[in-house]
């Protein structure tokens, strides 16, 4: 029999970043014991990276004035481009308010209202009615009032140490440096995971009545991401190989307009909402020119291909890592820089050897985020698998469709541990908990097998390094910004055969303890499948829709295409099937998404 080290508990959650630890949080106040396992110490994960802010419609502020959850939900649909669940929108928009004053009662040290130190277009905004002290909001794109709450521009990490505090003080038990290799289920039920510790290399069971994917996102697949080198879609990738769960909307990834060239560390949309503006290569702020309304704080996906558009225009600046354009917040001044921009002046003194203050930004659109991930419903339940849930970026809720507006991803990890973090509690409580040793065991014996077929070589001699490479190249040049038939077929085709060589990895060095090069090798395989889902979803769906942007289909398409995509990897297949579901629209219909004259090239056709 196998030897290793079992840990049991109610709830069991895999991610430690701020919808992990919200969640058990929420669990863990409901009297149930909840145990969280990281790659990382928890304050290292992703979550701490995120800079500009936490959309709430507080409506405290002057330019926030009028605003209510209704438009903060309106935004979010016409953001997602109408493929988001606007079920799921609504409970979002109308606990977000709740949660950012609960954060602010833990002690999240949120800017507030000081007359005449908020800047937009360069300008001091300052009202008499306003109330010093309330928490305040700057710009963000794609929103029709100030709602984006922000701790300067660090707002991720008050936040992810804010909850880490409140885990500590709960006594929440933490099991870091631990990685989930494969969920344990019977087909029909998950019952917990197996994992490996990082530090040593030994296997551990952990078994739960609830089991919780918050692994973050998949970012690190594309070769410049501004994601941290842990977001490899762990947690998605071990859902679908159970040939059960599908992962809703692969296809839907988000590039970030601004990564700074050429580390491609964020550049929070802040910097815009504070005033920024975009040149190019003659210093001419262009964005004006392609959405007179909204200009630099058009939704994401609209800026980002803007940019893109403007640059093989022959307006972008070349460099050794290729073209881009210049972020410019010299005008907002020493003092506002040096303050609520803080951490971006850091990092391009840091990482590039510019002061902000005085120089510009080189930035250039880069993947960010990940709109698919494990379908759920409304309760955060996973399609397929009793007991088990998803949540966060790791998670298609479905809150953001085909384009998430900055300042929603923080919300949901938030509002989302919340919710899904109440359901969860609810299911476990009435949940029994039956573990069945022998399944443990098959499961258990099954990443010992992989483990061994590794070290030994006896697959093959596949280096999993090299497979990485290609994966990434493969994304970058043919899944991007502008996507068309030939580019997304070759993709396919590509990733196919790198999928079928992933089986036939071999390590060149010895594979023990907390080897490196072991943990990239039982990761490969998944992440290019990861890889294949979204190049497949993308070759399928023939339409534009928010991020996913089709040169030969460029409007959208709602009487054909409004519908989510559902990938499915049979166990022992080589490639995924791609299922669809409907989305429906029951408060908003799909209309144009309002980011100027330059939108109406994505006219919809919609369903009679």
């Amino acid at each position: 029999m196998s030897q290793y080290d079992v840990f049991t508990s109610d709830v069991l959650i895999v991610g430690a970043g701020l919808a992990g630890e919200r969640a058990a949080v929420e669990a863990a106040s409901q009297g149930l014991q909840v145990t969280i396992l990281s790659l990382v110490p928890p304050r290292r994960s992703h979550s701490s990276a995120a800079q500009g802010g936490m959309q709430a419609s507080l409506g405290n502020s002057s330019m926030g004035k009028g605003d209510n959850p209704d438009v903060h939900f309106a935004d979010t649909v016409k953001g997602s481009d109408w493929g988001c669940d606007q079920e799921v929108a609504r409970m979002f928009a109308e606990t977000a308010p709740i949660a950012v004053r609960q954060m602010s009662y833990w002690g999240v040290p949120w800017n507030r209202i000081v007359p005449g130190t908020r800047m937009y277009e360069g300008v001091e905004i300052t009202e008499e009615a306003e109330k010093e002290g309330l928490i305040t909001a700057r710009n963000f794109g794609g929103t029709a009032k100030w709602r984006t709450c922000y701790t300067s521009d660090g707002t991720g990490h008050t936040l992810l140490y804010t909850m880490d505090s409140i885990v500590i003080k709960m006594g929440i038990t933490v099991h870091d440096r631990t990685e989930a290799l494969s969920l344990i289920h019977d087909g029909f039920r998950c019952i917990g995971v197996v994992a490996r510790c990082l530090r040593t290399g030994k296997l551990r069971v952990y078994t739960a009545k609830s089991t919780v994917i918050a692994t973050g996102g998949y970012g690190r697949l594309y070769g410049a991401s501004t994601n941290a080198v842990i977001n490899e879609g762990n947690g998605m990738f071990i859902a679908l190989e159970t040939g059960i769960v599908p992962l809703g909307n692969m296809e839907a990834v988000q590039f970030h307009p601004t990564g700074i060239v050429p580390s491609w560390i964020l550049i929070t949309e802040g910097a815009r909402g504070d005033g920024g503006h975009l040149l190019d290569k003659n210093h001419h702020r262009f964005m004006p020119d392609y959405e007179p309304k909204k200009k630099e704080l058009a939704s994401r996906d609209v800026v980002s291909r803007r940019i893109m558009q403007h640059i093989r225009k022959g307006n972008g600046i070349e460099s050794p890592y290729g073209s881009h354009v210049w972020l410019d917040i010299r005008h907002l001044g020493e003092k506002h820089i040096n303050t609520n921009l803080r951490e971006i002046a850091i990092i391009c003194r840091s990482f590039t050897g510019i002061d902000p203050v005085h120089d510009l930004i080189p930035v250039r659109p880069t993947q960010h985020y990940s709109m698919g991930g494990v379908r759920t419903n409304k309760d955060g339940m996973a399609y397929g698998l009793e007991g088990l849930f998803a949540i966060g970026e790791a998670a298609c809720w479905d809150l953001h469709g085909f384009n998430r507006l900055g300042g929603n991803s923080l919300a949901e990890t938030i509002v989302a541990g919340m919710i899904v973090g109440d359901k969860i509690a609810k299911y476990t409580k009435d949940a029994s908990y039956n573990v069945n040793s022998a399944l443990v065991e098959e499961h258990v014996h099954i990443q010992e097998d992989r483990i061994q077929g590794l070290i030994s070589g006896r697959n093959g001699k596949e280096n999993v390094f090299e497979l990485r490479k290609e994966m990434e190249k493969v994304l970058s040049e043919n899944v991007g910004i502008f996507r068309s038939e030939e580019p997304l077929k070759k993709a396919v085709t590509e990733l196919h055969q790198l999928q079928e060589r992933s089986l036939r990895v071999g390590l060149r060095s010895g594979g023990q303890g907390a080897d490196p090069e072991l943990a990239a090798a039982l990761r490969i395989n998944g992440m290019i499948r990861l890889a294949y889902c979204i190049a497949q979803g993308a070759f399928n769906r023939k339409e534009s829709r928010g991020s996913h942007y089709r040169e030969d289909f460029p409007k959208r398409d709602d009487e054909n295409w409004l519908k989510r995509t559902l990938a499915y990897w049979p166990v022992g297949a080589n490639q995924p099937i791609m299922k669809y579901e409907d989305v429906k629209c029951p408060e908003l219909p799909p209309g144009d998404r309002g980011y100027g004259e330059a939108s109406k090239e994505a006219v919809t056709t919609t369903k009679q």
